[in-house]
């Protein structure tokens, strides 16, 4: 995510529940995935488990941006009212 997003969630997450557990989900996801890709060998289970986890943690990232995307779009009606 870039930096402007980040900024964003950040002053989101505390009124946002579904934002929150989405964006927790996916940190906790990208460390497993960065845990096992710090591997220099991964076996077979390792490698199906690693694809897993990489779906789920963009999954969550889908999450994330459309609750971005719902924000900003509520934001630009208000603006405009």
């Amino acid at each position: 995510m870039e930096a402007h997003e980040e900024e964003l969630i950040n002053i989101l997450v505390p009124q946002h529940d579904e934002l929150k557990a989405a964006y927790e989900e996916h940190r906790r996801l990208k460390a497993m995935v960065d845990q096992l890709g710090a591997k220099s060998f991964l076996s077979n289970e390792e490698q199906v488990e690693k694809k897993d986890l990489q779906k789920r943690k963009l999954a969550e990232k889908d999450k994330i941006m459309r609750i971005l995307s719902e924000h900003r779009r509520s934001q630009s009606v208000e603006s405009h009212a």
